[in-house]
This record gives C-alpha cells, sequence and structure tokens, in this order.
C-alpha cells in the first residue's frame, strides 16, 4: 500500500471534499442496473466533522441543490427500488429524486450504515492531522486500521458490505429491477470497488463527487 498515494487522497478530500471525478457509467439499457450514489453536502462535511454511523447532520442548503442537480440527471431513468441506510443525510439526498417516482418503494437496510469513526466520532478532520498527522492518514484512508473504538473499512467490507453486495445482486438479478442507491462516503467506495472490481489501493483513494452517480449493468 502505497502511503504517500493514501496521504495524498486523504489531503485532496480534506481541501475539496466531494470534488472527485466523474463516476462510471457502464450500464446498457437493459434491466437490472444500479444506479450509485453518495449523499450530497452536508453540516459535517462542511466544517470537515467526522461523522460515521454515530452522527446523522441534514444537508446544507448547497447540499439541497446538489441533490436537486442529482435528481436531474436521473428523472429519465426507470427505477423500481430505492435503497439507502437509515440516516438522514441519505435520505434527504433521495427527496428531490423521488419525487419523480412516488409510487416507488424505498427501502433502508441496517447494515449499510457507514464506518464507525469510534473516537474520532464529532471531531474536527483538520485538528486531528495536526496532532496526529501519520496516524489520521492511517485512520482515515487505510485497509485495516482502525480509529480507536472504531470500524476499519476492511471491517465494514467484510462485516456488513461484501454481504449486502452479494444480496443486492441477487435481488436485481432474480426480480430484474433497476435500484437507485443512496449512501455514505465510504459504502460508497467499497460498492464501487466491488463492481468496478478496484484493488483495495484504487478503492482507498477514489473520491465520490457530489451531485454525479456511477451506473452498473448487472
Amino acid at each position: 500500500m502505497d502511503i504517500n498515494k493514501l496521504k495524498q487522497a486523504a489531503l485532496s478530500s480534506l481541501e475539496n471534499p466531494g470534488q472527485g471525478q466523474t463516476m462510471p457509467k457502464t450500464a446498457s439499457n437493459q434491466k437490472p442496473i444500479l444506479y450509485l450514489f453518495r449523499h450530497t453536502q452536508t453540516e459535517d462535511n462542511l466544517n470537515r466533522v467526522f461523522s460515521g454511523s454515530k452522527r446523522n447532520p441534514k444537508l446544507t442548503p448547497e447540499g439541497q441543490k446538489q441533490a436537486q442537480v442529482l435528481a436531474e440527471k436521473l428523472k429519465d431513468k426507470e427505477i423500481d427500488l430505492f435503497i439507502s441506510p437509515p440516516l438522514l443525510r441519505c435520505e434527504q439526498t433521495l427527496i428531490p429524486l423521488r419525487q419523480y417516482f412516488p409510487k416507488v418503494p424505498y427501502l433502508q437496510k441496517k447494515e449499510i450504515v457507514e464506518r464507525d469513526y469510534g473516537d474520532l466520532t464529532g471531531k474536527n478532520k483538520l485538528e486531528i492531522m495536526k496532532l496526529n498527522p501519520e496516524k489520521a492518514i492511517l485512520w482515515r484512508r487505510s485497509w485495516d486500521v482502525a480509529p480507536p473504538n472504531g470500524e476499519s473499512i476492511k471491517d465494514v467490507w467484510e462485516g456488513r458490505i461484501k454481504q449486502f453486495c452479494l444480496w443486492l445482486v441477487q435481488k436485481m438479478t432474480t426480480e430484474k429491477i433497476n435500484v437507485a442507491y443512496s449512501g455514505t462516503n465510504n459504502t460508497v467506495r467499497l460498492i464501487r470497488m466491488y463492481f468496478e472490481k478496484l484493488s483495495i489501493e484504487q478503492m482507498l483513494t477514489i473520491e465520490n463527487p457530489y451531485g454525479d452517480y456511477a451506473s452498473y449493468s448487472l
């Protein structure tokens, strides 16, 4: 694992959160298709605060605009099911899009919540970087180093998201449905790793942009 790449990714996300490259759109026009996106800007994103699974910040006014932009991009797609964790930021990101699909069911799944940042929850990322830059990089961007009393990304993958991906593929292919998934940044990274066959290092260094989506044919 290239620590310099992890450091660059961590610093870039602090300077410009939600400013990643355009997400891949590889889906054909035939079902089943997954539309995958992260929630848009929250108060914690704006203030560079660790949210994780234990905090429930709402979208900023800018985040609400980004959610509307996302909705405009997806409003003409065929969507049969919405999925998100039971987190306000993911629910609010879906509000403008769901208005175009008032009869489409919405499923919330607890196992796809963001990672638990443990003792870092509610703390400022910039301050943590100043206090202990080497550990801060590992806590934020390594594969298997967990924050104190929290979860590593590996923990989230092996404990929850890998099984969710397998469940999702089975459900979508069996029922022949298109799904729109509104998730948190780390869970979206892991799901991208699965569907794009990314290496762990590639997954750890990508930044998912606000207001954009990935699409995959299953």
